[in-house]
């Protein structure tokens, strides 16, 4: 009898370890993630659909407390127009403008100045954060005037640029770059800083030159801190274009809003309220797109 239940005992055990083969594939089918699924895991369409779906419902509350102030007249006209009067000064400024100046060319010459100063921006900013962030000597010699220059308003600088470089473009584009240059070389330090050194010391095991160093393990891991640097500056960059061109400037968004608030046309400083905050919406979501492409792993 114990001879016979040996065999027994050898096959049950056979069985069961044929049967754990059988199903340890179905399992880690189940487990192990498909490739190509990370949107699917991370849950990111169905995330976006919702933001946007926020946003529209949002938009449209926002639009319908608009127009019920403005039929109960709660408001006075003079400080809030209704909606329609706002879709009408828009029609009337793309048929014929404003003093003499049409939208589309105070939209692109507002954009232009902008990319002008945000672009020398980033490229001077990205470069002096790296090598603060990489010496500490150079870093002694840059900050304090980083430091001096970081907490005086952009604004203050607009009557010494007038008088230095007059009402041209220049002055605009060296108040955008004296706004955002700080945002983008601290942003580039931190990110720099922010590198593990372990990383740095495997590269630089692995036989990694200065410059593979630079281009292929501190540049892509200080990206995502850099990104952000350029969203905030963007914000910062309309603020001061929009200022400069209240003072200085005889074209542009922010001259069609002073303009047509010493003539008390409401219903046109709305509508460059309106451009400005597009554009500069527009300009955010260019900033997410490139960064999206640039540094995809950014969040996961």
């Amino acid at each position: 009898m114990p001879h016979e239940r040996q065999p027994i005992a050898s096959d049950r055990s056979n069985t069961l370890s044929a049967s754990a083969e059988d199903e340890s594939p179905k399992t880690a089918a189940k487990v192990l993630p498909r490739p190509g699924g990370a949107g699917k895991r991370y849950g990111l369409p169905s995330a976006l659909e919702s933001q946007w779906l926020y946003s529209v419902l949002v938009l449209l509350f926002s639009l319908g407390v608009w127009q019920l102030l403005a039929t109960l007249h709660l408001v006075s006209p003079l400080a809030l127009p209704a909606p329609q009067t706002v879709l009408q000064q828009l029609q009337t400024l793309l048929t014929s403008g404003f003093a003499g100046k049409s939208l589309f060319e105070d939209i692109w010459v507002s954009a232009l100045r902008i990319a002008s100063g945000f672009a020398i921006a980033v490229l001077i900013g990205v470069p002096i954060g790296m090598l603060m962030a990489w010496s500490n000597p150079i870093f002694q010699v840059i900050d304090p005037f980083l430091q001096f220059i970081r907490p005086v308003p952009p604004l203050s600088y607009i009557p010494l640029l007038v008088v230095w470089f007059g009402i041209g473009e220049l002055p605009k584009v060296i108040l955008i770059l004296l706004g955002t240059l700080p945002v983008i070389i601290i942003s580039t330090i931190s990110g720099v800083r922010a590198i593990p050194p372990q990383r740095i010391r495997v590269a630089q095991s692995l036989g990694a030159t200065p410059l593979q160093l630079f281009r292929y393990t501190i540049l892509p891991s200080a990206l995502p801190e850099i990104f952000t640097g350029m969203r905030v500056g963007i914000g910062i960059a309309w603020s001061c274009l929009v200022a400069a061109e209240f003072i200085a400037a005889d074209v542009g968004l922010g001259w069609l809003v002073q303009d047509a608030g010493q003539e008390l046309q409401v219903g046109i400083i709305f509508v460059g309220i309106i451009c400005i905050g597009l554009l500069g919406y527009l300009m955010e979501l260019v900033i997410r797109l490139i960064e999206r492409l640039v540094v995809p792993w950014k969040g996961h």
